[in-house]
């Protein structure tokens, strides 16, 4: 299984940005899709999850800010942020369960700058 993820960038604060994600290389739907983020010197976290019967699930930080979205039968995976924040920076990278393992994708990089 391959994720790749696209759409990160610099934008100012306050900005919107839409991240996604592609899955190749399964042959079925893809149970659990999630976003971690990673900034400077900080460890991975979760930033947005979603199951494919539509369940999610969001951190304080992003709730209200943040929408994932799924299209189950093509496995991919986007992320729309709003009104950024600077603590927004870091490392967008896309997860999934599938098949009883974990994979991750390659990372994307957004920066807010105020």
């Amino acid at each position: 299984v391959q994720l790749q993820a696209s759409g990160g960038g610099l934008v100012q604060v306050g900005d919107s940005l839409k991240l996604s994600c592609a899955a190749s290389g399964v042959d079925s739907v893809i149970e659990y899709m999630a976003w971690y983020r990673q900034g400077p010197g900080k460890q991975r976290d979760l930033v947005a999850s979603m199951y494919s019967y539509g369940a999610t699930n969001y951190p304080d930080s992003v709730k209200g800010r943040f929408t994932i979205s799924r299209d189950v039968a093509k496995n991919t995976v986007s992320l729309e942020m709003n009104s950024l924040k600077q603590d927004d920076t870091g490392v967008y990278y896309c997860n999934a369960h599938y098949g009883h393992k974990n994979y991750w994708g390659q990372g994307t990089l957004v920066t807010v700058s105020s």
